[in-house]
């Protein structure tokens, strides 16, 4: 059963980061000053909201799940890799909500500027899953 639980663990965390990449890209993209939004950024920002909603968060709530088994049926509970892991899914759920709500607000406002945060999301995203997965797989402490 670990094994079943650890396989869908890994392809949820697929989904969700692949839709945080996305909406990285998309909010990166469709940076402007002018007020108006054309039809097919509009349509976009719809479309990626969409799958953000329907896809991307419940995957993000099933990697939360099925890793909380993994850590039960694991015997993982006082690894010290756990805590850094844990730490940067933390981050990267928060970062996830920030880029929702951003986009979000895109919709009504065009012309906001995303923080330097949401700049980078791509890189701080790429760079924390880089990071857990070392820790996930050379479990240094």
């Amino acid at each position: 059963m670990y094994l079943w639980i650890k396989a869908f663990h890994v392809a949820s965390i697929v989904i969700w980061i692949g839709g945080m990449l996305i909406m990285a890209l998309v909010l990166q993209t469709l940076q402007k000053t002018s007020p108006e939004r054309s039809a097919a950024e509009f349509r976009l920002l719809q479309a990626v909201r969409r799958w953000d909603q329907r896809v991307t968060s419940p995957a993000m709530g099933l990697a939360w799940g099925l890793g909380v088994a993994l850590v039960y049926f694991g015997g993982w509970h006082t690894a010290g890799w756990l805590v850094v892991k844990l730490v940067l899914v933390l981050l990267l759920s928060a970062l996830h909500g920030i880029q929702s709500g951003y986009l979000r607000r895109l919709v009504d406002a065009p012309e906001r500027e995303a923080s330097g945060l949401l700049k980078n999301s791509g890189a701080l995203t790429i760079a924390s899953v880089a990071i857990i997965a070392a820790m996930v797989v050379v479990k240094p402490f």
